[in-house]
């Protein structure tokens, strides 16, 4: 695809007013489509009503799942600068689905801007929000919104964060943990194979700082008895500072004990595990392994969030989330957020999922439920 000059977008105020089409006849692209967040998103989306343009830069592969769906398909790479632009000047928004996001939002979102489309991507990565985060300014010149993280990292938990901060509103530390059943995909392996040397992160008085892998642990009840978690560097490190101010912010993963273990032991092999020859050979066990969670798999298992605020006081709430499986949870999400902006509702500028939507989003999925320790 080639382009010799930048796309002409309407406005905002006039897509609000240009006509009344339903929503399902609203142009969308899915970038990623045939990988395993992509390709379910897809299927979902067909199951809506919804027509996304299904792309990426397998022809083979894309053409493959959009001929299935019956949806129109666009291939083109990331690094191509007027191709990316032409693809998205008839489209409302993106939905980024090709990771690892460290190497491509900042591609997709410079095409965003440049053609007025909103952008959201299924990112956990802290990095990429932090990224994101200094486009806010751009974006509202622009007139779109920027939301990354509107999958499983991080919406029930940045949902959560804000529940949490509505419930303690002088509230200094929160800490975020989540025990998910099931298994990762492909894409979601690689990116924990490619950062497998960084460690972890936390938040200290707004600023966040790098820490050992594993570096705290604790004990955390997810409505089931207490069970092992540790820190990780999971995305709410960055979005639920955005999303509501507390400045000091740790999330925890349940793990065994073993599991935590060989977190820790990352310290001292990470260097090795980093080098190309292991990485390489990382990848190619994943590829051998399955593209990720099965159907069933996928309806048997459950996503439990906890959190906890806490004031300088020391008083202290607890919520909990009860969700599908993270995959599951991800579609929906995704899906529910491209409906209300192709409702007109995406306000714009940088934004998390809770800032945009607020903390009752995800109540409003299929399947979730939350509860309140008092």
């Amino acid at each position: 695809m080639t382009s010799d000059t930048a796309p002409v977008k309407i406005t905002a105020h006039q897509r609000s007013q240009r006509d009344e089409a339903s929503l399902s006849e609203k142009p969308y692209l899915i970038y990623g489509a045939y990988g395993y967040t992509g390709e379910l998103t897809a299927r979902l989306a067909k199951e809506k009503g919804h027509k996304p343009i299904l792309a990426g830069r397998n022809e083979q592969k894309v053409k493959a799942i959009a001929t299935e769906l019956g949806f129109e398909h666009r291939v083109y790479s990331l690094d191509d600068i007027p191709a990316r632009e032409k693809a998205l000047e008839d489209v409302e928004l993106v939905l980024h689905c090709a990771g690892p996001f460290s190497k491509t939002a900042e591609a997709m979102s410079e095409a965003c801007l440049h053609t007025k489309t909103h952008y959201l991507d299924v990112t956990g990565e802290v990095e990429v929000f932090e990224l994101l985060a200094t486009k806010n300014e751009v974006a509202k010149e622009a007139e779109i919104m920027i939301l990354p993280g509107v999958g499983f990292d991080v919406v029930p938990s940045d949902c959560l964060a804000l529940h949490l901060k509505q419930r303690l509103p002088d509230a200094t530390h929160l800490a975020l943990g989540f025990h998910s059943q099931g298994k990762s995909s492909r894409g979601t392996a690689n990116t924990i194979v490619e950062n497998i040397n960084n460690g972890g992160v936390i938040r200290e008085n707004g600023v966040i700082i790098k820490v050992k892998p594993a570096a705290k642990s604790r004990m955390i009840d997810f409505g089931r008895g207490k069970t092992l978690g540790v820190t990780i560097p999971w995305g709410d490190v960055s979005t639920a500072y955005h999303s509501t101010q507390i400045p000091n912010i740790e999330v925890y993963m349940a793990v065994p004990a073993v599991t935590k273990w060989a977190m820790k032991s990352t310290q001292i092999l990470g260097k090795l595990l980093a080098t190309k020859p292991i990485q390489n050979f990382l990848k190619k066990r994943i590829q051998k392994g399955p593209a990720g969670p099965t159907e069933e798999q996928r309806a048997e298992w459950k996503t439990c969030l906890w959190g906890e605020a806490t004031n300088a006081a020391g008083r202290k709430v607890v919520s909990r989330l009860v969700g599908p499986e993270g995959y599951t949870l991800t579609a929906r999400t995704a899906l529910a957020i491209i409906e209300r902006v192709l409702s007109g509702d995406a306000p714009i500028g940088y934004q998390t999922p809770a800032s945009a939507y607020g903390a009752d989003l995800i109540t409003e999925i299929e399947g979730v439920t939350r509860s309140d320790e008092e």
